[in-house]
């Protein structure tokens, strides 16, 4: 039998409660963006996702390249792609390459856990190294000038 007490202060004032900041609406200006994530692994997409809705972001969701290329084929507006590098089938280099065919312009981040892409995969994207946080997923589309 362990017994412990915790000893609190009385607090001299009545707590206040501190409203959250309304999220950010205005694309362009750290606001609301709409975002493709393209992972294999359900468990990691499903935490980059909420985390990316936490920002205030609208996220569609691929667990593939293919499906990412179904995505980028339809009209549904898209201002970011963040996708894993390792996927079978098709990678998040070649993914990259195709989606830019479909969608020049289209802004892409890739999300790897290696420290150097394997040999040939010479891309010029920025890179979101796994495992991250929020901190640093807000950052580097930040960095985006997105």
């Amino acid at each position: 039998g362990t017994r412990a007490e915790l000893w609190l202060p009385v607090a001299e004032m009545p707590a206040v409660a501190q409203a959250a900041p309304p999220p950010a609406t205005a694309r362009g200006q750290g606001g609301a963006l709409r975002i493709l994530f393209v992972d294999d692994d359900a468990l990691i997409a499903m935490s980059s996702v909420d985390l990316l809705e936490d920002l205030g972001h609208h996220v569609i969701q691929a667990g593939s390249g293919q499906q990412a290329l179904e995505v980028l084929q339809g009209d549904a507006p898209i201002d970011l792609m963040i996708t894993d590098y390792s996927m079978p089938r098709m990678n998040g280099g070649e993914l990259s390459r195709r989606a830019r065919e479909l969608r020049p312009g289209l802004p892409i981040l890739l999300a790897t856990g290696y420290a150097e892409l394997p040999e040939g995969a010479s891309l010029d994207l920025p890179r979101l190294a796994k495992p991250y946080m929020q901190r640093q997923l807000a950052e580097e589309i930040a960095r985006l000038g997105l």
